[in-house]
């Protein structure tokens, strides 16, 4: 009785419907991995309109991440700076962002020890959990990007005397630029 009943409900017409369905879902998993394998796809890219600026890259970009910050959706860069001095400043507080300027001297100067500090070792102290400010200076040629990041700044546990030093002067850089900011 029981193959009787499982000839009834697997018979030969049941077997066939089934390694249909299986067929044909393995056919649509091949022919996506295949889509997704060649880059060949039914996705488009609008091109940009003749004569429009070019999308620009922020020459800096500087975030700052509290501790807990995995916990936080609103992470966002507290400055970027345009190359042309253009700038977007914003709160930690979620105020709407404020436009204005960074002279060219302060840039510049900042430029020059950005890629000055990318030489030096500002280490991790024992406890790297405690927030992370970054600094990206992107300037057109990407071979030249540089990208600090400092784990735990305001901590020095474990650290020696020059990595407080090199975190001091990545501090000053940062404060500087945030404090050179002009509203408009």
């Amino acid at each position: 009785m029981r193959t009787a009943r499982a000839a009834g409900l697997f018979g030969e017409a049941g077997l066939g419907r089934v390694a249909q369905r299986r067929g044909w879902r393995a056919g649509t998993v091949t022919t996506l991995a295949a889509v997704m394998l060649t880059g060949t796809g039914v996705f488009a890219v609008a091109d940009p309109a003749p004569g429009a600026p070019a999308p620009s890259v922020a020459l800096f970009t500087l975030t700052a991440m509290p501790a807990g910050w995995q916990t936080r959706t609103d992470l966002h860069p507290s400055l970027e700076i345009q190359p042309d001095g253009r700038a977007v400043k914003r709160a930690d507080n979620g105020a709407q962002p404020v436009t204005g300027t960074v002279p060219a001297d302060v840039i510049g100067a900042a430029a020059a020890e950005v890629k000055a500090l990318a030489a030096v070792d500002m280490g991790t102290p024992e406890q790297a959990d405690k927030g992370t400010s970054i600094i990206d200076y992107m300037p057109q040629s990407p071979d030249q990007d540089v990208h600090l990041v400092v784990y735990a700044p305001e901590l020095g546990d474990g650290l020696s005397d020059d990595q407080k030093a090199s975190r001091k002067r990545f501090d000053d850089v940062f404060q500087r630029l945030l404090n050179a900011f002009v509203p408009a």
